[in-house]
């Protein structure tokens, strides 16, 4: 009987173990055939005219009484000064006073649009970051051949790289094929619904419905997938889902010389270690799995193997996966508590404590679910739970990781950079193409830039050599 055990347990290892190999040496490169082109030099005066956009400080506060109208003038004036021809051959639409939709005809009206988005906007500059900049926020400096400031790279790296790449076609008297669109916003920070939004119902009740749209997202990176041993094109294809909830407990205060066994801070922050020490569970969405089965044939042969044979080895996934930040938002829905508010005095114990935490929320994922999720997690009706106002949104997903848009994109990435690795990738933060879902089927976020440093911190910095490429990219992606 023993031996009838082993026998069958060995005839069962060597049939995962053949399954293994088999899907393991079956999963072969998917990488689409195409070679980069010789990069022509910059534009000249080009990196001059990225310094003056960064010195308009076009910035998007959470309090909306902050805001400015004169850098988005400034950078307006700017933008016609700077690019004639696009200010003369295109139509230009103001919306809500400051986002724009340009609109370049094409040759072939039968064909749909492409559509390029960018915003104005930049976050506000932190006051106690101020002395961890080694340059002045809105200086625009270069130095070391790269620029530094506000907005380098989030985002006005890609809206003066359309502008560059449109203005140079224009000068050699190109015209696309198709008609194309450029979309860009000025309130992106803050959920573009002065700007996004209104202009993406505009193209809607216009019946546009574009065949690729491309804003913000992935860049290429040399140093977060060392395992590849290339540089790698993170397209992403969708778009984790945006909530902030608001947590207020209300529980008589009193003097801080005999407070209660339990007060309104410690009510509210045992609920919050709730939700820190319970995370939603790990999932792989279509994205993820497509970010699998492009970057796994090109890693070394034991993360191939886990990468083909997720059905043995998730666990093993996962538990690598989680150990980062950034790869293990790509798995669960996350959240992370970002405000903190109670009391007004050192004696007095505070009748009201609140807190805000952030949610990403996965596709799949929907505002509501996560509410009641949180509620139960919590499971303390004192703790009451709301959304923060009405800046919130669904996830969005292409129907698939590599569709037809991310094909699109990937093929002009490996013409721009040299011997890079492309694949699907969900994009963890929020954009403002997450409003077109009726523009578009084929919505893509990519930055077409190398391991920029400084989203939404101090030193925010771009190299030249890939603002370069940058315009590159859209160049040849409006060529298309």
């Amino acid at each position: 009987m023993i031996k009838k055990i082993l026998l069958a347990l060995l005839a069962l290892l060597l049939s995962v173990t053949a399954v293994v190999l088999y899907r393991t040496f079956a999963a072969t490169s998917k990488q689409i055939p195409a070679k980069a082109a010789m990069l022509p030099p910059l534009p000249e005066g080009a990196v001059a005219r990225l310094q003056k956009a960064i010195q308009c400080p076009t910035i998007s506060f959470g309090d909306t009484m902050q805001w400015k109208a004169e850098p988005f003038e400034a950078l307006r004036a700017h933008l016609e000064a700077s690019y004639p021809l696009v200010h003369q051959k295109m139509t230009r639409e103001v919306v809500s006073g400051y986002s724009y939709l340009y609109a370049w005809q094409g040759k072939n009206p039968q064909l749909a649009p492409y559509v390029f988005m960018a915003h104005q906007d930049v976050v506000p500059v932190e006051e106690k970051t101020l002395n961890l900049w080694t340059t002045k926020p809105f200086e625009g400096l270069v130095r070391n051949d790269t620029i530094y400031g506000r907005g380098a790279i989030d985002n006005k790296c890609n809206l003066i790289s359309i502008f560059e790449a449109a203005e140079r076609l224009l000068g050699q008297g190109f015209q696309p094929e198709r008609t194309l669109y450029f979309v860009f916003g000025h309130d992106e920070e803050i959920g573009g619904r002065k700007g996004a939004i209104p202009i993406a119902k505009l193209l809607e009740s216009r019946g546009v419905k574009a065949d690729l749209l491309i804003d913000e997202g992935g860049i290429v990176t040399e140093k977060r997938l060392p395992e590849v041993g290339r540089p790698v094109a993170l397209i992403a294809t969708a778009e984790k889902g945006y909530l902030s909830l608001s947590f207020s407990v209300t529980k008589k205060g009193g003097h801080s010389s005999m407070p209660d066994p339990e007060t309104a801070v410690d009510i509210l922050m045992r609920g919050l270690m709730k939700l820190h020490d319970n995370p939603f569970p790990p999932r792989f969405v279509t994205a993820t799995e497509g970010f699998l089965r492009y970057v796994g044939p090109e890693m070394p042969f034991g993360q191939r193997m886990a990468f083909a044979n997720r059905w043995l080895f998730e666990r093993l996934i996962v538990k690598a996966m989680d150990a980062s930040p950034s790869s293990r938002a790509m798995l669960r829905t996350t959240s992370v508590t970002t405000i903190l508010e109670a009391g007004i005095k050192d004696n007095v114990v505070p009748s009201v404590a609140t807190a805000i935490a952030n949610f990403r929320l996965l596709p799949g994922d929907s505002v509501e679910a996560v509410v009641q999720k949180v509620k139960e997690i919590i499971g303390d009706d004192r703790v009451e739970v709301m959304p923060k106002g009405k800046v919130y949104n669904e996830a969005s997903s292409a129907p698939e990781a590599d569709g037809l848009g991310f094909q699109e994109v990937a093929k002009i990435a490996r013409q721009t950079y040299d011997n890079v690795v492309v694949s699907p990738f969900l994009l963890i933060g929020a954009t403002d193409s997450r409003h077109f879902g009726k523009v578009s089927d084929h919505i893509v976020k990519f930055s077409p830039v190398v391991d920029p440093i400084g989203f939404h911190t101090y030193d925010e910095q771009v190299s030249i050599n890939s603002f370069q490429h940058s315009i590159w990219f859209f160049e040849q992606l409006m060529r298309e």
